[in-house]
Order: structure tokens, then sequence, then C-alpha cells
């Protein structure tokens, strides 16, 4: 965020929000960058073809005893709860859409950005309230 303020000529004296500094430089918010890298990673892995050690290894399914307690959380689920979250395909449908490199090229580019983070003037708007210095002054 420092570099930020300084190609925008800005101090932290100048108060000025951070998410204003992103949105004056037209700078994706990092949570949205690592999402769309990690949906584009998918399309690739979806699109190998077989044979290919990180497409075999996406694509496998172990067998045998697990270990005790909650089963870990497998990056296949992870990324599929993410396209039907974000984008809506689910998840029978995520290998026939990412197969098609044009189709998922232009819909990770109209990813919207998350709902759950929230600016912090979007959560003052709705709330009507001003946060200050994380003092809570209502207007």
């Amino acid at each position: 965020m420092c570099f930020l303020r300084r190609v925008a000529g800005l101090s932290l004296r100048d108060r000025v929000r951070s998410s204003i500094i992103w949105e004056e430089l037209g700078v994706d918010p990092l949570l949205l960058r690592v999402e769309r890298s990690q949906m584009r990673w998918l399309g690739h892995l979806v699109r190998m073809p077989p044979g290919r050690l990180p497409g075999e290894v996406f694509r496998a399914r172990p067998t045998g005893r697990r270990p005790r307690g909650r089963p870990r959380t497998h990056w296949r689920d992870y990324v599929s709860r993410l396209a039907w979250e974000r984008l809506g395909i689910p998840r029978e449908e995520l290998d026939e859409v990412a197969g098609e490199r044009e189709v998922w090229a232009s819909l990770l580019r109209l990813l919207p950005p998350c709902i759950g983070s929230f600016l912090v003037q979007d959560v003052e708007h709705l709330m009507g309230w001003r946060l200050d210095n994380l003092h809570l002054y209502h207007e």
C-alpha cells in the first residue's frame, strides 16, 4: 500500500483511505486477483491432455482409509465451491465450461468483486455509521 500511496502522490498524513486510492488507480482487490488466478489455473488443469502430471493429480481420486477426524479440504472441492458461489456454475458443469477456453476466459474477466469483502465506505453507507479510528460515530 505504501507504493500505491507514493504513486498517487499521497502520504499517510493526507488521511486518504486505501480503498479510495485503489479506486482512483484502478487496482483490483487482492482477493479478486487470487481468485482469478486460481480459476485460471483450474481452466488449465481441465484442458490438460491425459498424461500430464498436474492434470492427472487434479483428476485423481485416492482410495484407502482416511485418518480420524474431519476430512481434509481438497483444492478441487474448494475451487468447485468458489466457481459455484462466484460464477454460478454447478460442479457437474464445471469441467464442460472450463474446457472451453474462450468462454472460461470471458467468465473470469467478468468475475465480480467478492460480496463478502465490503469496502469501509460501503459499510458506512449501508449502516449510516462513520468508522474513524475504530470509534463509531452515528450520523
